[in-house]
């Protein structure tokens, strides 16, 4: 795959991206030492911080999503590698507070080791208070598979949402742990890709798929999945993503659902709303009522053609968090 895109040095490409980021949504965030994106309207002291890690390249994820109502700062590593623990830890340590601070972390190899080497420094320097919750909720390798084995995926962004609703509605470090523990239960996220992606910095192909193939299963840095088949319609394919998702967060008959359609990158806005069209009708049929459905890209892969279902159990509390304000880059409501 030939890589076409309007770039300048790759050297300097999460640089740019960065203050191109702020000059856009300079109302809502703001740039510090270099890669920590941080809340313009900083947060009182007196409610929980809540910080995450993560590679550039998969925009708007996840600094697209720093703001009131959500996070206080995205510590952005270089395209598709964590940032080092030392970030981490200066992020930490700029959110310190009274209140505590919530560190999401999403289960990939690098972002864990970073996590947890800033979260053992941030203790050795005195920094109390801190809770993290690793976001593992691909069910790619199986529902049942080791936590260790099942990466996470678009989920981190609705999770961080009701977590930043219940820190910026006051409530304690242990609730707002409380509560986003709780929404990772309930989750899963199946993916599926029809065209992988190049490395923007170098122009290596991730991952090839034939023109008549499809995988589901594929992780958001072209990892395999559950194995490689002929294209399938729309109302086919998400059935076969839907079944077992359906089964890993356990609905049934009588229950809500909070759903997401997330684009990799190259799938059209047309393609997304046939998906969601196709979910509901799938998850009607089965007395399952869907509260709230989102389509749109959320968390990408450069040029990726494909996308994630995010399936959730929801109840009272955790809708009710939902559909608190927010206002960052990406979602503003």
């Amino acid at each position: 795959m030939v890589m076409k895109k309007f770039i300048n040095d790759p050297a300097n490409l999460t640089a740019e991206l960065l203050e191109g980021l702020v000059i856009t949504n300079g109302d809502t965030v703001k740039l510090e030492q270099e890669k920590l994106v941080c809340r313009v309207e900083e947060k009182p002291q007196d409610k929980v911080a809540v910080v995450t890690l993560g590679g550039a390249g998969h925009e708007p994820a996840l600094s697209g999503f720093v703001g009131k109502g959500m996070l206080d700062i995205s510590v952005v590593g270089d395209i598709f590698a964590a940032p080092g623990p030392v970030e981490v830890l200066e992020a930490l340590k700029k959110v310190d507070r009274p209140a505590g601070t919530l560190l999401v972390i999403l289960n990939h190899a690098g972002d864990v080791l970073s996590g947890t080497m800033a979260l053992e420094m941030a203790e050795a320097e005195g920094l109390k208070n801190i809770q993290s919750v690793n976001t593992h909720e691909d069910i790619a390798p199986g529902a049942d598979a080791p936590v260790e084995d099942r990466r996470g995926l678009v989920g981190c962004i609705p999770l961080i949402k009701v977590a930043g609703a219940a820190a910026e509605r006051g409530w304690s470090l242990d609730e707002v742990t409380r509560v986003a523990n709780k929404f990772n239960d309930q989750m899963a996220t199946l993916a599926v890709a029809l065209r992988g992606a190049t490395h923007p910095s170098n122009g290596m192909v991730i991952s090839e798929l034939g023109d008549d193939e499809m995988e589901i299963g594929m992780g958001q840095h072209g990892e395999a999945g559950t194995g490689r088949g002929k294209m399938l319609p729309c109302d086919e394919t998400v059935e076969k993503m839907l079944l077992p998702l359906v089964e890993a967060v356990k609905a049934k008959s009588g229950d809500q659902v909070l759903l997401l359609v997330n684009g990799s990158g190259a799938t059209t806005l047309m393609e997304m709303f046939i998906v969601a069209r196709s979910a509901k009708k799938f998850l009607e049929g089965r007395g399952i009522t869907l509260a709230v459905c989102k389509a749109g890209e959320y968390l990408t892969v450069q040029e990726t053609a494909g996308f994630q279902l995010l399936l959730a159990k929801v109840d009272d509390e955790i809708l009710d968090l939902w559909n608190d304000p927010c206002k960052t880059p990406t979602w503003c409501w």
